[in-house]
């Protein structure tokens, strides 16, 4: 598989011829021949070619597209025109109903309610695409309360006229898993594959965990891995991470002050001098004077003398 003489993915390799079972990235454009000998556009991979038939939808990408050759998933005219078409090499090719969409069947008419397109919140017109019961149709008439819906190929009965150019081709095991994943779902260049080889693992990007095409598409990616490819081990694996909290940033005022040191201990002040109080003068004796004056017999019988009583 690392031989110098496969292409690598992307590459053009014009000296190789297309056949059965090969994965080709396809460009092309479709047009159905109208019964005056004029053709009207009904697909292309080029968005100035839709812009100049006033086709263009912005919702739609315009590249090659990956196919695969001999299963039956193309019309038969452009499968066997694609069969054996060197790879860089432009064709054209007019296929026929028989080997295009097939002959219109009368009865895939079907008349429906219009109260059953409001149960679904859908207002019918005329050239809408709608989806019941698991079918596709369109619708072609509303009167009087009645639908008439075509559940026919809209190309079904038309001759149709291909431009195309096979751009390259899934050379390696990992070139062909890219080749399924983007034919079967898309975003081929999100995915992880480590490809050992008969075994796959790959690793689903995040989009596909919520998305409800995934879900679908996945039996189909598997299918066909099982079927187009030698692997006979493919695992899927999806990734959970828990992201981290975001850290709260810290107000200036609840950031922490840098601590000072701490002062040596201080010595301790010897008391102050206690000041000296002043000798307090004597009270003068006025007791003895007073009781001179009082005659000893006014005095109560406590004061008086011993020898007085």
């Amino acid at each position: 598989m690392s031989g110098s003489s496969e292409p690598r993915f992307g590459e053009s390799v014009t000296s190789e011829a297309v056949g059965k079972g090969d994965i080709v990235w396809l460009e092309y454009d479709g047009w159905t021949v109208n019964p005056n000998g004029t053709t009207t556009l009904f697909d292309t991979t080029h968005a100035e070619v839709a812009k100049k038939e006033n086709k263009f939808d912005e919702k739609k990408v315009y590249a090659e597209v990956p196919v695969v050759v001999g299963h039956g998933r193309l019309f038969a005219g452009l499968e066997e025109a694609l069969m054996g078409a060197k790879v860089g090499d432009a064709k054209e090719v007019v296929i026929p109903p028989e080997k295009g969409a097939g002959a219109r069947d009368p009865r895939l008419v079907e008349l429906k309610t219009e109260r059953e397109f409001l149960r679904q919140e859908i207002n019918p017109e005329v050239g809408m695409e709608v989806s019941l019961s698991g079918r596709r149709g369109t619708i072609t008439a509303v009167a009087a309360g009645r639908v008439r819906v075509d559940f026919n190929n809209p190309l079904a009965g038309k001759t149709l006229k291909y431009s195309f150019k096979a751009v390259r081709k899934a050379g390696t095991p990992l070139e062909r898993i890219l080749g399924i994943l983007e034919m079967d779902y898309g975003l081929a260049d999100q995915f992880k594959i480590d490809q050992k080889g008969e075994h796959a693992e790959i690793r689903v990007p995040d989009i596909c965990k919520t998305d409800e095409k995934w879900f679908v598409s996945k039996f189909r990616v598997v299918a066909d891995l099982r079927e187009l490819t030698d692997l006979r081990t493919i695992r899927f694996v999806e990734e959970y991470e828990k992201k981290a909290e975001p850290k709260k940033e810290e107000t200036p005022a609840a950031k922490e002050k840098p601590t000072e040191k701490e002062p040596a201990e201080k010595p301790i002040a010897p008391p102050k001098p206690r000041k000296a109080k002043k000798p307090t003068k004597p009270e003068p004796a006025t007791k003895a004077r007073v009781e001179e004056e009082i005659p000893p017999e006014e005095r109560p019988p406590s004061e008086k003398a011993p020898e007085e009583l």
